[in-house]
């Protein structure tokens, strides 16, 4: 991930480019400088912090990884499979959690954490399907969260019932920036994308793109009524993450909503103690 000149790697490392390396990659790549510059690491002239804040943000995400485990040895303890459910804003995650809750009542207890920066909306939709559900207002934060940390998926814990529970769904706050950033200690991540987003997104916003293992392309019966090149997005997606998963769906018809009901089931079915990956 990368916060400004602050770089966070897959492994925890961490570091940032000074601005003595940015001039001096300048200086090295003259002819490149603005454009490689730019995209690479975004324009950085607003950033007068230095090993400070690197600190800080080490001591951010350690607290959060730490939490985050926590949280995933719990689950583990009660042998609930957890997945962290993003997307932007609109995209479907809600419509498609009430038919998710609708087609798995009969089999497996489902419990929601329900993410929003205000209002019980969303919580309030799923209300009367048979799942816990735990609400997750970030209005506190500064201008509210745009996403869920570990911490507060802990609080949300504590208010379920989890010796009870077979499956957590944490739909998380709408936005496709933070919420990849953060392990909130699922065992599984998905994405909801929907067409009406354009075939560009995953370049666009890669660090989410590459953080899931299951892609739900949404709302697939207004292909017809869009200019959406379902090859270019292809391609784009697999630039960015090779391995990903893809199920085409519509929360509104229930067209491939079958796939999505039977990977929840696998999932559900699979021992995650000891091997569960670090969401």
């Amino acid at each position: 991930m990368t916060l400004g000149r602050f770089h966070r790697h897959d492994d925890g490392t961490a570091h940032e480019h000074s601005l003595e390396e940015l001039d001096a990659h300048q200086r090295d790549h003259p002819a490149r400088a603005d454009t490689r510059l730019e995209h690479d690491l975004g324009d950085m002239t607003g950033y007068g912090t230095g090993p400070e804040r690197i600190q800080v943000l080490e001591r951010i995400f350690g607290e959060n990884d730490r939490t985050a485990q926590e949280n995933r040895d719990l689950l583990d303890a009660h042998e609930v499979v957890a997945v962290n459910l993003m997307s932007s804003p609109g995209a479907g995650k809600t419509l498609l959690l009430q038919r998710t809750l609708a087609a798995l009542a009969e089999g497996i207890s489902v419990g929601i954490v329900e993410g929003d920066i205000e209002t019980s909306i969303d919580a309030d939709r799923l209300a009367g399907y048979g799942a816990q559900i735990a609400l997750l207002n970030t209005s506190n934060g500064f201008g509210g969260e745009c996403h869920l940390d570990a911490p507060m998926v802990k609080s949300a814990l504590a208010r379920l019932t989890l010796a009870t529970m077979d499956l957590l769904l944490v739909e998380n706050v709408g936005n496709l920036v933070c919420p990849a950033d953060f392990d909130v200690g699922a065992h599984h991540r998905v994405m909801v994308f929907s067409i009406t987003e354009g075939e560009e997104k995953p370049l666009k916003y890669p660090v989410m793109f590459r953080s899931v293992e299951l892609l739900l392309l949404n709302k697939m019966d207004l292909l017809p009524h869009l200019d959406f090149d379902m090859a270019l997005f292809e391609r784009n997606l697999r630039s960015v993450n090779p391995t990903v998963s893809v199920v085409a769906v519509s929360a509104r018809t229930g067209e491939g909503l079958d796939s999505w009901y039977a990977w929840l089931k696998h999932a559900t079915a699979v021992p995650t103690a000891g091997g569960a990956s670090s969401t």
